[in-house]
C-alpha cells in the first residue's frame, strides 16, 4: 500500500475584497501577535533546562512550525490571488462575487454568494467558485433553469435573482 497522495486540484486565484481583508488580518495577527507570544513561551521553557522532556518547549516548537507554515501559505496565496472589488460589466449574469437566489422544485428559496475557496470558513452562505454548483451557475442569468448534480442526485433549480451587493 502506497502513501502517495495525488496533489490537490488547483484552487481558483480569486478573492473578494472582504476575503482578502480577512486573510491579511489573519496574517498580521499570526506574525505580529501570536508568533512573538509563542516564541517567548518557547524561550522561557528553554531556560528551564532539559528540553527533551519539557512539554512546553516541545509543544511551543510545534506551534511555531504550524504558525510559520500558515504564514508562508497566506503570503504566497495573497501574492498569487486577484482581488475582485467591483461588479462585472453584465450584472444580469452570474459571475464571481454574485449573490444568487435559487428556487427549488418545491418552491423553497436558497441564497448564497460565489466566492474564492479561501473564504468559505467564515460564512455559511458562501460557496466556492470551484464547487460543482458554482460551475453549473456561472454565466447563467435570472429566469434560467439549471440542473445541478448534488450528493442526493440531480436537481432542477430556477434562478430567482442575481445581485452584486457592495463589492
Amino acid at each position: 500500500m502506497s502513501r502517495y497522495r495525488p496533489p490537490a486540484p488547483k484552487k481558483s486565484a480569486y478573492l473578494t475584497k472582504e476575503g482578502a481583508d480577512k486573510l491579511l488580518a489573519e496574517l498580521k495577527y499570526l506574525w505580529k501577535e501570536k508568533r512573538p507570544a509563542v516564541t517567548q513561551t518557547v524561550s522561557d521553557a528553554a531556560k528551564q533546562g532539559d528540553r527533551s522532556e519539557n512539554a512546553e518547549y516541545i509543544y511551543g516548537k510545534k506551534q511555531l512550525r504550524e504558525i510559520d507554515r500558515r504564514v508562508r501559505y497566506l503570503e504566497k496565496r495573497l501574492d498569487h490571488c486577484t482581488v475582485v472589488d467591483r461588479a462585472p460589466n453584465d450584472v444580469s449574469r452570474i459571475f464571481f462575487g454574485a449573490w444568487v437566489t435559487l428556487e427549488h422544485e418545491d418552491g423553497k428559496l436558497e441564497t448564497f454568494r460565489i466566492v474564492g475557496p479561501d473564504e468559505l470558513d467564515h460564512h455559511s452562505d458562501y460557496i466556492s467558485i470551484d464547487s460543482p454548483v458554482a460551475k453549473a451557475l456561472l454565466k447563467k442569468e435570472e429566469g434560467d433553469e439549471v440542473t445541478i448534480r448534488r450528493a442526493e442526485g440531480e436537481k432542477l433549480y430556477y434562478i430567482d435573482s442575481v445581485e452584486y451587493r457592495a463589492l
